[in-house]
């Protein structure tokens, strides 16, 4: 059985769309879980309408102190063996979880399973395709820059028995609970990635994902977390992993700007120009 694990807080918005884009799997063998964090604005009237007619939707509503606490709630309820956790916001593409369920079926406990993952915008366009084919320890921290990290767990699975073996989410963390998981779970389990999109992520106003990125804080919490993990590791797989960090940003460097000139070779001399200018008022400065 799949566990499909929902936290939500006041989001009518969203909540119903949700909870369909889990009866729409038409997945025989899964349980939604809604963790509601005790929301006043018409929410859980939806859910209880919903619940009263699918039984595979259990749900609570109560305080609690977070996203990470309410995730952490919907794994100590869950009975299922493989879990993801779907916002209430984003949503599966078309059969996904009957495609889930096969590969499972021959994976060994624990495992992670990865897919790709659709952002999308405002209007429900997408504009990445996010693609986390580099899933080991060391390719995860060289960055996300270099190395796409997966953006969204609706588009990846995991053995329940995980959580027995690396722990919970940080009850401490609001924000990057999810690439903290990340990081201690691909130490612990079998990974495997498969190249199709199974999940869409919406990045789009008024969410913590679009908040957060407006006030240019996402990326500072994404290397909080890395740079966390990074520490932890013996020095030599420290050296390994920023030598390789180095290289991999200067061949950035030189592939971008080689790419600009190809486009444009009359800028070239323009600035061989410039840098001679500049170095010859340095000297002359001197």
């Amino acid at each position: 059985m799949i566990n499909v694990i929902t936290p939500v807080y006041n989001n009518k918005r969203f909540i119903e769309s949700c909870i369909k884009v889990v009866i729409d799997q038409n997945c025989l063998d899964v349980e939604h879980i809604i963790v509601d964090g005790g929301s006043t604005d018409g929410t859980v009237d939806i859910i209880k309408h919903y619940a009263e007619s699918y039984p595979h939707i259990r749900w609570i509503s109560e305080k609690d102190k977070g996203q990470s606490d309410a995730m952490n709630k919907g794994i100590k309820m869950a009975q299922g063996e493989v879990t993801s956790f779907l916002n209430v916001d984003d949503y599966y593409e078309p059969n996904v979880l009957n495609r889930v369920t096969e590969f499972f079926k021959t994976l060994p406990n624990p495992s992670l399973l990865v897919g790709n993952c659709n952002l999308r915008n405002d209007n429900d366009e997408i504009f990445v395709v996010n693609k986390p084919r580099k899933l080991k320890l060391n390719d995860l921290l060289l960055g996300w820059h270099i190395n796409p990290l997966p953006s969204n767990p609706s588009a990846y699975f995991y053995h329940t028995s995980l959580h027995q073996i690396i722990g919970f989410y940080d009850l401490e963390d609001h924000y990057t609970m999810d690439l903290d998981f990340i990081l201690r779970a691909v130490q612990a389990a079998t990974v495997k990635y498969v190249d199709e999109s199974w999940g869409n992520f919406r990045v789009i106003q008024g969410t913590k994902s679009f908040m957060g990125d407006l006030k240019g804080q996402t990326e500072t919490r994404i290397k909080t977390v890395l740079d966390k993990h990074y520490k932890e590791l013996p020095l030599f797989q420290q050296w390994q992993i920023a030598s390789k960090r180095y290289f991999l940003n200067n061949k950035y460097w030189f592939d971008t700007r080689f790419k600009y000139f190809s486009e444009r070779p009359e800028e070239f001399p323009l600035l061989i120009k410039k840098k001679m200018f500049n170095k010859l008022s340095r000297l002359l400065r001197t």
